[in-house]
């Protein structure tokens, strides 16, 4: 069995976003801080990661939302090592409401384990695996699925273009992980004012788009005062739902850095309840929308 560990947090006013919700990418921080708690419980903190000389970076993230979480909520984060391979590690979440253990949330990320100086992959080491897995890992993890592939581009297609900021890197000098939530979000957000579909239209006419699902694979890092284009268009839509991908890229050298997949819901703000999106919604979106039968 592997090690689990379960971190605590009290969700404070500043975590939540305009529904009064807790904000998407401070879900990825919690799993962030949840996974170096786990680490430093079997022994292997940040300190000894430094005089090592190795460190794990996230590689893709997944998460699927369940249920709201606000203001004052404590949630228990439980989290535990699903599987190894030679430079990749898949620890999984669980996010629970400490009050009623209603469970609001689960995710994973593939964490890769690379050399500090060069940041090149390197083999995990046996020690590292027995601590974090000291019987062994004795039920398979769920299999990794592929990135969807994206449907082309339409002629809608919408795009952001953002300078990576101070506040945006971590101490490995890199664009925290966590971060690419509020840039997609953010994207989310001007896309929908592009369109004529400012959050207070949609609040005057009853309803809210929610994130159901978050998809992010990380491919390259990017660095302070890097040029950001942000790329987002729809892959198909369904009656309650809607895939949303985004492309995060470098202008300057044209490197893909990061890819997203973002399943929005629709909800009657007075119920909570899904909706079927809005047939005036759908239709200011056609050119945004890639003509394709389903999502992959």
């Amino acid at each position: 069995m592997p090690a689990t560990h379960i971190a605590t947090f009290k969700v404070r006013h500043y975590e939540c976003d305009a529904q009064g919700h807790l904000n998407n990418a401070n879900y990825a921080r919690y799993m962030e801080e949840a996974a170096f708690e786990a680490s430093a419980a079997v022994g292997y903190d940040k300190a000894r990661y430094d005089a090592m000389g190795f460190l794990w970076l996230a590689y893709e993230t997944g998460i699927e939302y369940l249920h709201p979480v606000v203001y004052g909520d404590t949630l228990e984060v439980k989290t535990w090592v699903g599987d190894f391979r030679r430079v990749r590690s898949r620890r999984f979440y669980e996010f629970r409401k400490a009050s009623d253990d209603t469970l609001v949330a689960t995710a994973n990320t593939d964490w890769v384990y690379l050399e500090a100086a060069t940041e090149r992959p390197t083999i995990v080491p046996p020690e590292l695996i027995h601590a974090f897995a000291p019987e062994g890992i004795t039920e398979p993890a769920p299999p990794r699925g592929k990135f969807p592939t994206p449907p082309p581009q339409p002629a809608g297609t919408f795009t952001l273009r953002r300078r990576v900021e101070w506040r945006d890197i971590d101490t490995a000098g890199h664009v925290n992980n966590a971060v690419y939530f509020n840039y997609i979000e953010d994207c989310g957000m001007q896309v929908a004012n592009h369109f004529g579909w400012p959050l207070a239209r949609s609040r005057e006419a009853g309803w809210a788009a929610v994130a159901r699902e978050h998809h992010i694979e990380y491919k390259h890092p990017a660095l302070l005062d890097d040029e950001l284009t942000i790329s987002t268009w729809v892959a198909a839509a369904t009656r309650a739902s809607a895939d949303r991908f985004y492309r995060i890229t470098r202008p300057r050298d044209n490197l893909l850095l990061a890819q997203a997949r973002t399943r929005w819901v629709w909800v009657d703000l007075q119920t909570g309840r899904p909706i079927r999106i809005p047939p005036d919604f759908l239709s200011d979106f056609a050119t945004n929308i890639a003509q394709t039968d389903a999502a992959d």
